[in-house]
């Protein structure tokens, strides 16, 4: 098990480049680890934006439940929780329409 910390970052997540580029650090961890630990301790905003783009976009690359088994959340406040939750689900959604 490996943690990438999103604290390291910014406390302050919003946009859909710095969330481009959380992604291009987080996938290759995903994909050479059983599980990666999203930290979120100290982070104090995620925007949709920045969620979509990190995170959801994943669901690109991967299933949703293959994601699930690589992946576990630490230390989202409850605004975070609910922008990438929103995020997942919406792109989740988007997918299975098409």
């Amino acid at each position: 098990m490996v943690t990438f910390t999103f604290r390291e970052i910014g406390e302050n997540l919003g946009t859909r480049p710095l969330g481009a580029k959380a992604r291009e650090q987080l996938l290759p961890l995903i994909q050479a680890n059983d599980v990666v630990v999203l930290d979120f301790t100290g982070v104090n905003v995620v925007s949709n934006s920045f969620a979509d783009e990190c995170i959801a976009k994943l669901l690109l690359l991967m299933p949703l439940q293959e994601l699930k088994q690589h992946t576990t959340f630490r230390g989202l406040n409850p605004i975070a929780e609910d922008s990438v939750l929103t995020a997942l689900q919406r792109r989740h959604l988007s997918m299975t329409e098409a």
